[in-house]
């Protein structure tokens, strides 16, 4: 059932353009891979990182003072950015755990490839790019900051609004981002009709180390980058953060307990209150301007329909259920109190 569950999770969640945007090309002459078309730069590395999965995802190391190279240039930092497996020329399929691998090999590398410590790391996520990175940083306790663009509270809670976590809900940040113990700057458009404001809201009052969070007037699900506050903000929390010292806890957890650390942050004792806040239905997302791959869409509303459907029977399945243990607890009392009145009869004669 996990399985059938993932499956359709991810038809809904991932859309890795086909064919891939861009190609590898290995220089003979260094052994270095490349981008096609694209100039060598020194201070630029391509890389091939194997995940616990068995996938092979690319990521790009960007040492500071190199766009994606321009960020790095504005908040003078050095920056990682990777492809999810199944997305451009990462081997594998899309899918929930297979997300969770692909950004324990891109921190595995910054660790054991450029001598990064965790509490000197800053991870970023955005939309659903959100899910990995709470998960990861709810499992790092001496990590230094998150960001959290655009985030989502969980994939079903995108789509309905759901008051608790149900076990076929996918990237349940919701549920993992009060155990991140970092400081979070999350930043949201105001008019966001993909993921509604509302997700980032919640999730900032959920984290433990609040920063100022950015609420971008106007601002939709994929142009936030324009707006002048953006980096000034982001800015603003690298330099307040890189002040800060760091006094979380100590113990420093080997990525090879990553999986089993991961797991438990999964778990919950049962049907978790959401503090979803939205008592109205959330508007279709159904938009006619093409979104980023990266990207939380619902398109098909006939997939929609299905997922609402199943979600519907489950939910009926359940109350039968209940409904079921309440009769057969009726009938376990009604004969306890026949056999006490028996015990009784042979007492008197």
């Amino acid at each position: 059932m996990g399985g059938v569950t993932s499956s359709m999770a991810a038809k809904l969640a991932f859309f890795p353009p086909n064919p891939p945007s861009y190609k590898l090309v290995t220089d003979y002459a260094t052994g270095l891979l490349l981008l096609d078309h694209f100039p060598h730069r020194e201070n630029v590395d391509i890389l091939r990182l194997p995940t616990r999965r068995g996938t092979e995802i690319v990521a790009v190391h960007v040492r500071c003072m190199s766009s994606f190279i321009e960020l790095s240039t504005h908040l003078r930092v050095n920056l990682m950015g990777y492809d999810y497996s199944g997305y451009g020329q990462s081997t594998g399929k899309p899918s929930e755990q297979n997300t969770y691998a692909d950004i324990e090999a891109a921190y595995k590398c910054l660790e054991e490839s450029y001598g990064a410590k965790q509490e000197n790391i800053i991870l970023y996520g955005q939309s659903v790019g959100s899910g990995p990175t709470v998960d990861l940083a709810a499992r790092l306790p001496r990590l230094k900051a998150v960001v959290l663009h655009s985030p989502i509270l969980s994939g079903l809670r995108v789509m309905y609004s759901v008051k608790r976590s149900y076990w076929f809900d996918i990237y349940k940040n919701i549920d993992k981002i009060p155990l991140v113990k970092c400081p979070v700057l999350v930043i949201h458009g105001t008019a966001d009709e993909v993921v509604d404001c509302s997700h980032g809201k919640q999730l900032w009052e959920l984290c433990q180390e609040k920063y100022e969070p950015l609420w971008l007037k106007g601002g939709n699900h994929c142009n936030l980058e324009l707006y002048p506050e953006y980096l000034r903000h982001l800015k603003k929390f690298i330099t307040t953060v890189e002040k800060s010292p760091s006094g979380r806890s100590s113990g420093r957890r080997s990525v090879d307990g990553f999986e089993q650390a991961r797991r438990s942050t999964d778990c919950f004792e049962g049907p978790r209150k959401s503090t979803d806040r939205r008592e109205k239905p959330r508007k279709s997302t159904d938009r006619p301007e093409k979104l980023k791959f990266h990207e939380f869409k619902f398109t098909h509303t006939d997939k929609l329909e299905k997922l609402k459907v199943s979600f519907e029977h489950m939910e009926r399945s359940r109350r039968s259920v209940e409904y079921y243990d309440k009769s057969r607890k009726s009938v376990d009392v009604q004969v306890e109190k026949a056999r006490k009145s028996v015990d009784w009869l042979e007492r008197i004669r």
